[in-house]
């Protein structure tokens, strides 16, 4: 939900009620990160870190999902509903942000 936040002058993002959760799962995935870079620096077995790895990639595309779940329910709803260029924008923008999670 794209709302002004009182006496800041400044807008919350949709994800703002799941922050915490976000935040707890970007500290699981940097503490893969830092064991992945363990297993390098100790010469583990190659598929081992390659199981790591996409561990790690599964990890951060269920942030990306929920951010951008996120964001059409929140941002892009309420542009949408705005209508005109606002709304055009925010659907281009989700648009190039799903080919992007597509492609990676």
């Amino acid at each position: 939900m794209t709302t002004t936040a009182p006496h800041s002058g400044e807008h919350t993002h949709g994800y703002i009620t799941d922050k915490d959760k976000y935040l707890n799962r970007m500290k699981r995935i940097e503490g893969q990160a830092r064991g992945i870079h363990k297993m390098i620096d100790d010469e583990k077995y190659c598929i081992d870190i390659l199981t790591q790895i996409s561990a790690l990639t599964s990890a951060l595309q269920v942030v990306a999902v929920g951010l951008l779940d996120d964001h059409l329910k929140h941002c892009v709803v309420d542009a949408a509903r705005a209508g005109g260029a606002e709304g055009d924008a925010k659907i281009q923008e989700a648009s190039d942000a799903i080919k992007r999670l597509v492609r990676s």
